[in-house]
């Protein structure tokens, strides 16, 4: 076992594992590391706590100290810093006419190098623009291209739901999302109703995709043939996931009428037999298929993205 604290470095930014050494370290406070990009200044989230080694990424660095009133002010100045880089580096791409957008700027806690992020179409050639603000901050400049939702994670903003976008408030980390996790929840594929801001399949669609998962191994599809504890049997009309009931169509006295009954209540006779596809369907199925193409579009973006491309500490 091995005792480390949780350190980000920026908002729902990753959490990174650090020995805290000889210092009594708790949730909250602020602290001195070294990391690849060079010394720098993050927040514990994580209290100390002891974890399996093999969860550690080695060599395991150690908290040069914890934050002195006089890095809170050095941090504080950095970000004033930032702001000013932001503007100097958004008149540098418009001289240039570059075809990019500058997102965020970035400085280590040493000054010793300052990153800037930006998304673009395609590959960009900055190599001028890095020369300009070179000559000007007088240190390393490091230009990386990120994806749109890392963008989004940046700026931040709130989401259909009303509240602050999940990325930017606690997800440290983007989770692949696909189509079939709106199928398991029975969402409209409608890609405006399930995208995020930024475009591509919302990450929520993660939470519950699990509860879905097991409650829908136990539901009956639409159009299966089921039978109730009363006697009475039909097709299935609809089924409401969460609250694990099932409506289905039955014949009463030579009238069609609609019954609910609880999932323990049913019996399944008959699976519903799959149908092709039919190209006389009319306008319903093309809408259908060209909103299945642009979610398949919106999957396949995700995969090409990949993982944040955020600064690794």
């Amino acid at each position: 076992m091995t005792k480390v604290i949780g350190v980000r470095f920026r908002s729902a930014g990753k959490i990174y594992f650090f020995s805290p050494g000889k210092y009594e370290i708790k949730k909250g406070d602020h602290v001195i590391v070294e990391t690849a990009r060079g010394v720098e200044y993050g927040t514990v989230v994580a209290a100390p706590k002891e974890v399996e080694d093999s969860e550690v990424i080695k060599p395991l660095k150690t908290v040069l100290r914890t934050a002195s009133t006089k890095d809170d002010e050095q941090e504080k100045d950095n970000r004033e810093k930032e702001r000013e880089a932001f503007k100097i580096c958004l008149e540098k791409i418009r001289k240039h006419n570059l075809d990019m957008k500058l997102i965020d700027a970035e400085y280590t806690f040493d000054n010793n190098k300052i990153l800037f992020y930006f998304t673009a179409d395609g590959r960009i050639d900055f190599r001028e623009l890095v020369k300009d603000l070179a000559a000007i901050f007088k240190t390393r400049i490091e230009l990386r291209q990120i994806g749109v939702r890392d963008e989004t994670k940046i700026i931040g903003g709130y989401g259909i739901c009303g509240r602050p976008l999940c990325c930017h408030s606690y997800l440290s980390d983007f989770v692949p999302v696909s189509i079939k996790m709106a199928k398991e929840q029975s969402l409209s594929l409608n890609p405006t109703k399930i995208s995020g801001v930024c475009g591509r399949l919302m990450c929520c669609l993660k939470n519950e995709e699990d509860v879905y998962e097991e409650l829908n191994r136990k539901m009956p599809g639409v159009g299966d043939f089921c039978k109730a504890k009363d006697g009475l049997e039909g097709e299935v009309s609809s089924v409401n996931i969460l609250r694990q009931t099932v409506k289905i169509l039955v014949d009463v006295d030579d009238e069609k009428e609609v019954h609910e009954y609880k999932l323990e209540e049913l019996e399944t006779i008959r699976k519903k037999q799959k149908k092709k596809n039919n190209n006389n369907n009319g306008k319903k199925n093309s809408q259908e298929d060209q909103e299945m193409k642009e979610l398949e579009a919106l999957e396949k973006k995700e995969k090409q993205e990949g993982k944040s491309k955020l600064g690794d500490n």
